[in-house]
C-alpha cells in the first residue's frame, strides 16, 4: 500500500510539470516535491545501501586495477544488477594499467635502527634487488629543494610538506619523484598526503616526467616524516635503506559496469550517475569508492522499485581504474562518443559517502539555476548547497565534461575523508549507514529530476 501511494504521488508530480512550464521559473520545487520525498523516504528507510557496500568490500576486499579481486567484484555486481531488474546490464571492456606493489620496506639505519611505516606510490619503479641505502635530505617544499639542489645528489630526498588541501599537497606525490630526480636524488619519499594520521601511510598515483630519471617513490607516515625532519634539524645524519619490488605489467582487461532504467519518452537522452569500482590495494576501498558506486547503483534501483520512470534514461556507470589513470572514464567517453550530444548530465560520488551537503556543478549558468532548484528538494537531509565550478568536480566524469556534458559531483562533509584516503584504514566501519542512505537519496533525487525535466539542461 505504501509503495503504491508513493508511485501515485510520483506520477502526480511528473504530470504537474508540463512542457508549458518555463524551465527558468521556480517550478521544480513544487512539481517534484512528492517524488523527491518518496525517494528520500525510501532511501533512508533502511540500511540496504550500507549492507550492499558491506557485501561488496567484505566479499572481495581491495580492487586494484588488474587484480582478480576487481574482476570478481565486477562479475558479482553484474549478477546483482540483473537480479535488481535493471535494463541493459553489461560490462564494457577497458584496457587498464596493471601495476603491482610487491614487497617493500623502509629501514632507518642512522641515527638509530627502526622500521618505518611506508607505502610505495602507485606507478613507482622498484629498487635494485638489494635496495637503495643512502643519506636523506629532508625539505619542506619544491622551493627549498631548489635552494639546496647541491645537497640532493646521491641522496634520498624526503618532501616533508604539511597537508593544506588535497589539490595543493598532492603535487608532492605526483611531481615529487621527477623533481627530486632532476636534482640528482636516487629515490624520493613524501610525507603522506593526509589531514590526520595514526602512523598510517597513504598511497596514491605518482607520475614521471620524461625529462628526468625514474626513481623509486614511496610515502612515509606523517609521524615518521616529521621525525626524520627533526633528526636532520638537530644535525644528525639520517640514513635509510629503501626496498621496493614494484613493477609494471602489461595492460590488463577490465570493464566499466553499466545498467539502465529506460526513459519513458526520450530513451536516447541519458543522465549518467556513478562512482569508480576500483580501489588501491590497501584496506577495502569502502569509502573510496565502493560507497559512491553503491550509492549511485541504489539510486537507480530505488527509482525502478518505486515505479518511477523519468522521461530520459538514467544510466548507472561504475568506472574502472580511476585510481591509476582514469582509464574507465576515458574509455566510456570514447565508446559513447557518437552519443555524447545526447548525454544530458553526468554525476559522480567520489568524496566518501559521509553526510551529504549538496553538489558541485560544472556547466552553464542557466543549467546551474535548474540544478539549484532540484537541490532545494533535499532540505530534509540537509543537502541543498550548490557550488558552480569551472572544471569537472570529479575525475571519472572529467572526460565527459571536457566534451561539454554538464557535470555534477556529490559534495559531502569531508572532515574525515583524508584521514582514510588511500590507506589501510579505508574499511567499512568508517561509514555510517544513515549517511550512506542520505547520499543515495541525494543522488536519486537529483538524477530523477534532471532526467524528467521537459527540456534538457541547457549547455
Amino acid at each position: 500500500m505504501f509503495q503504491r501511494r508513493l508511485i501515485a504521488l510520483a506520477a502526480a508530480a511528473t504530470l504537474a510539470y508540463t512542457p508549458a512550464a518555463s524551465a527558468q521559473t521556480a517550478v521544480i520545487p513544487t512539481a517534484y516535491r512528492a517524488t523527491a520525498d518518496s525517494l528520500i523516504r525510501a532511501a533512508t528507510g533502511d540500511s540496504a545501501a550500507y549492507d550492499r557496500v558491506a557485501r561488496l568490500v567484505d566479499g572481495f576486499g581491495h580492487r586494484l586495477a588488474g587484480s582478480r579481486s576487481l574482476e570478481a567484484a565486477i562479475d558479482w555486481i553484474i549478477g546483482e544488477m540483473k537480479k535488481d531488474g535493471l535494463a541493459n546490464v553489461r560490462g564494457e571492456p577497458v584496457k587498464v594499467t596493471h601495476w603491482v606493489r610487491g614487497e617493500e620496506s623502509v629501514v632507518l639505519l642512522r641515527p638509530r635502527r627502526d622500521t618505518l611505516s611506508m607505502l610505495g606510490l602507485g606507478g613507482s619503479v622498484g629498487t635494485p634487488k638489494g635496495g637503495i641505502t643512502a643519506p636523506v635530505l629532508v625539505v619542506s617544499s619544491f622551493e627549498e629543494l631548489e635552494q639546496r639542489k647541491a645537497d640532493a645528489r646521491g641522496r634520498i630526498v624526503l618532501f616533508d610538506a604539511p597537508f593544506t588541501s588535497y589539490g595543493e599537497t598532492r603535487h608532492y606525490r605526483t611531481s615529487g619523484p621527477s623533481v627530486a630526480a632532476r636534482a640528482g636524488a636516487v629515490a624520493c619519499l613524501i610525507r603522506s598526503v593526509a589531514s590526520n594520521s595514526i602512523r598510517s601511510p597513504h598511497t596514491g598515483r605518482t607520475s614521471y616526467d620524461s625529462t628526468a630519471p625514474r626513481v623509486p617513490a614511496a610515502a612515509l607516515s606523517v609521524e615518521d616524516a616529521m621525525m626524520l625532519h627533526r633528526m636532520q634539524d638537530r644535525g644528525e645524519e639520517v640514513v635509510l635503506t629503501l626496498r621496493m619490488s614494484a613493477r609494471q605489467l602489461p595492460p590488463a582487461r577490465s570493464r566499466n559496469v553499466v545498467a539502465e532504467l529506460i526513459g519513458r519518452e526520450k530513451p536516447d537522452e541519458v543522465v549518467v550517475l556513478g562512482g569508480h569500482i576500483d580501489s588501491w590495494d590497501v584496506g577495502q576501498g569502502a569509502m573510496d569508492d565502493a560507497g559512491g558506486s553503491v550509492a549511485a547503483w541504489e539510486a537507480v534501483r530505488l527509482m525502478r522499485d518505486l515505479g518511477l520512470r523519468p522521461r530520459r534514461t538514467v544510466r548507472v556507470v561504475l568506472w574502472t581504474n580511476e585510481e591509476n589513470g582514469i582509464e574507465g572514464g576515458k574509455a566510456y567517453r570514447d565508446r559513447h562518443a557518437a552519443e555524447l550530444d545526447r548525454h544530458v548530465m553526468a554525476m559522480e560520488s567520489d568524496g566518501g559517502v559521509f553526510q551529504p551537503r549538496g553538489f558541485a556543478f560544472a556547466g552553464s549558468d542557466s543549467a546551474a539555476a535548474l540544478v539549484r532548484q532540484a537541490a532545494s528538494l533535499l532540505g530534509p537531509i540537509g543537502a541543498t548547497a550548490v557550488e558552480h565550478v569551472k572544471q569537472s568536480p570529479e575525475a571519472d566524469i572529467g572526460p565527459l565534461v571536457e566534451e561539454g556534458v554538464p557535470g555534477i559531483g556529490l559534495e559531502v562533509d569531508g572532515a574525515r575523508y583524508f584521514w582514510y584516503h588511500h590507506v589501510e584504514g579505508d574499511t567499512l566501519d568508517k561509514l555510517d549507514p544513515a549517511e550512506v542512505a542520505r547520499c543515495v537519496a541525494a543522488m536519486a533525487v537529483m538524477a530523477y529530476v534532471i532526467a524528467d525535466l521537459p527540456e534538457r539542461l541547457p549547455r
